[in-house]
């Protein structure tokens, strides 16, 4: 079962905008390769972020509203809501790495290298 929730314009304010938790939202579309790459890693971070960071998706074909108000012009992108509010994003897959330190900055935890 996945831990990733699929959101719509319906319940984007509910699930992202007034989210307890920080979220990260996932801008793909089914026939984009690099989103199909990127979703086994995401589906791991949400497992091991459980509670402190909430990971949702967008389906860019579906909600063509959303990815026009978000500017999303290459998917994927994903953009980091905290406090209700965008507050970084990143375009492209991005190594494990990066998405770590991303959602790592998301909850105050300090990262450490090597």
């Amino acid at each position: 079962m996945s831990t990733i929730q699929h959101v719509t314009a319906e319940d984007f304010v509910a699930e992202v905008v007034d989210s307890a938790v920080p979220v990260l939202v996932d801008f793909y579309a089914d026939w984009c390769g690099p989103c199909r790459m990127l979703g086994p890693v995401l589906e791991r971070l949400a497992g091991e972020y459980r509670g402190r960071v909430k990971i949702v998706k967008v389906d860019v074909d579906a909600e063509p509203a959303l990815a026009s108000h978000f500017r999303v012009q290459s998917i994927p992108m994903l953009l980091a809501y905290q406090d209700g509010r965008p507050v970084d994003r990143l375009v492209g897959i991005g190594s494990p790495g990066q998405l770590r330190q991303l959602l790592n900055s998301l909850t105050g935890a300090t990262v450490r290298m090597g």
